[in-house]
C-alpha cells in the first residue's frame, strides 16, 4: 500500500474499513501489517485519495 502523507487527513477510516484489521494509525502514521489482502476498501473510502495499491510484482 502506498500512503500519500501530504493527502492524508488522518482520520481512520480506512482502518475501521479494513475487514483483516490490517492497517493502524499510529501517531498520524498509518501502519499496514501481513493481513493486508489488497481488497482496496480502504483505497475506495479515502476522501482524499490518499491511499494506493501497489502494483503486484
Amino acid at each position: 500500500m502506498i500512503v500519500n502523507f501530504d493527502k492524508c487527513l488522518h482520520c481512520g477510516g480506512c482502518v475501521g474499513s479494513c475487514p483483516q484489521n490490517a492497517i493502524f494509525l499510529n501517531d498520524y502514521i498509518l501502519e499496514f501489517n501481513d493481513k493486508c489482502n489488497r481488497c482496496g476498501r480502504c483505497v475506495r473510502l479515502c476522501p482524499v485519495q490518499a491511499l494506493k495499491l501497489e502494483a503486484k510484482v
